[in-house]
């Protein structure tokens, strides 16, 4: 079989695990779960004479263990106006589209990184009131955006917990694919305000996210089964929903995450069963796929516990694509949205 590369896109889930509207602005910043988290600390850099590499400021922001890669990218962003030596905004912009073309190359099969790369761009370079300034006052407009940018992304987590949380009935039971921070911190927070539900959890072969998952959630006391991947239509008549996350919302309305998750999603249209997915408005992405096989492909290893015939070919693939016909609503930071509102949200956040 052919020698492929791990794609970065798998190798960081393995180890971890625009014109913005005025109403998301508002909802950002009146989220209001408790104890809401502290935004990260900038990391530190001992040497003041080394050049600044925004990859090595994205791969510092990683490492902190509940921030998305995306939001990684856009802390690292702002970190490129705050350290520039441009003297001009002509220059600074110049800097920022080539830091942002780094990150995307870092990894090229992250949607997510992409569009929030994009995003940042359109939120913090365009306005006209740059126009009107010197160039010390507008440098110091740009970053006042670009933090805000940042900390509006960091808090979508939050608003999407509490968004969620009125799907979440007593007694009720969960399927859950894949291990999402989101899908946890809402599951986490439902647990915490004496919510009774039990969760199912797909094994996640090959890389055991379901395992991973089921553990945190054991940890809450909230009951929990782990279901192999090929039981997820023997055991669908005991769920009432089922939870995602995305990697990445599409133009269509539909969602690219973690492979299996259009199969489960189908089975659940099936048996009417609603599917609701968590994604963070960072997550838009302005691409339109039209089967699997559009997507970059983002490849993980397959270990079978035995050797495999050369002459035999293994499907490496991290992910698929769901159509929006078979998803429910999606829980975002910019409220909860059918997929056909997804384009018209697209359109706004992108203009």
């Amino acid at each position: 079989m052919e020698n492929r590369k791990t794609s970065a896109y798998y190798e960081n889930r393995a180890v971890q695990f625009g014109v913005v509207s005025t109403e998301w602005l508002a909802q950002a910043q009146s989220a209001t779960v408790h104890p809401a988290p502290s935004p990260p600390l900038p990391p530190s850099h001992n040497d003041a004479d080394k050049p600044f590499s925004v990859i090595e400021e994205f791969n510092a922001w990683r490492k902190h263990p509940d921030l998305a890669e995306a939001v990684a990218a856009i802390r690292a962003l702002a970190a490129v106006i705050r350290s520039s030596k441009a003297t001009t905004m002509m220059q600074l912009e110049i800097q920022l589209k080539s830091a942002s073309d780094s990150l995307k190359r870092w990894d090229t099969t992250s949607i997510s990184l992409t569009a929030a790369c994009d995003l940042f761009m359109r939120y913090v370079t365009r306005t006209s009131a740059l126009e009107y300034e010197d160039f010390n006052s507008a440098k110091s407009r740009l970053l006042e955006r670009a933090e805000k940018f940042g900390e509006i992304s960091f808090k979508a987590r939050n608003i999407i917990t509490m968004l969620s949380q009125d799907f979440i009935f007593n007694g009720c039971t969960i399927l859950v694919h894949g291990f999402s921070r989101v899908v946890l911190q809402i599951l986490k927070f439902a647990a915490q305000n004496n919510k009774l539900f039990r969760v199912f959890c797909t094994e996640g072969r090959p890389d055991r996210t379901g395992l991973r998952l089921s553990n945190e959630l054991a940890k809450l006391d909230v009951p929990v089964k782990l279901v192999i991947d090929s039981a997820v239509a023997y055991t669908m008549d005991e769920v009432d929903m089922v939870f995602v996350g995305a990697d990445g919302v599409v133009e269509s309305g539909g969602i690219i995450n973690m492979m299996g998750t259009y199969q489960i999603a189908m089975v659940a249209k099936s048996m009417n069963k609603p599917v609701y997915v968590a994604a963070e408005s960072y997550k838009f992405a302005r691409f339109y796929p039209l089967d699997q096989k559009d997507l970059a492909p983002a490849l993980r290893p397959v270990d079978f516990g035995v050797p495999i015939p050369s002459k035999v070919e293994v499907e490496c693939s991290a992910r698929d694509y769901t159509p929006p016909q078979y998803l429910t609503l999606l829980f975002t930071d910019l409220g909860v949205l059918t997929p056909s509102v997804v384009s018209d949200e697209l359109i706004q956040l992108y203009l």
